[in-house]
């Protein structure tokens, strides 16, 4: 058997998968509500969101896993649209199917700060390149 297939059905390859996977939606949980709490406060905070899903799933994998990294950077992505959404919803229809249809009308300074989240949560939960 070789190497990637072993490493497919390996034990603790699915392990730290499912390490990263939870890490991840902890860590964009916390930073959700925390990103909801600064938005109360007059602070708009939305890379939070994909920051938090990186840090969580980086800071539980021991080995670099890129397709925890990649599902980390799609799950960042949706959560900080959601998250917009929740916080900051459009006047003249506060539904979310509107809000999806309407993605191009954020200002720009939202879709950076929701690319830079979604960034930081694929970089960040590649973790630190440790193989143990």
């Amino acid at each position: 058997m070789d190497e990637a297939s072993a490493s497919n059905t390996d034990p603790s390859a699915i392990a730290n998968t499912a390490r990263g996977l939870l890490g991840a939606a902890v860590g964009g949980a916390a930073a959700y509500f925390i990103t909801g709490w600064l938005a109360r406060q007059g602070f708009y905070a939305m890379a939070l969101p994909g920051v938090g899903v990186g840090l969580g799933a980086g800071l539980l994998v021991k080995k670099r896993c890129p397709g925890v990294a990649t599902a980390c950077g799609l799950l960042a992505l949706a959560l900080g649209v959601f998250t917009e959404w929740k916080n900051f919803p459009f006047i003249r229809d506060a539904s979310f199917d509107y809000f999806l249809r309407h993605l191009g009308n954020l200002r720009p300074l939202t879709l950076i700060m929701i690319g830079l989240g979604t960034l930081a949560g694929f970089w960040f939960a590649l973790g630190s390149g440790r193989k143990r």
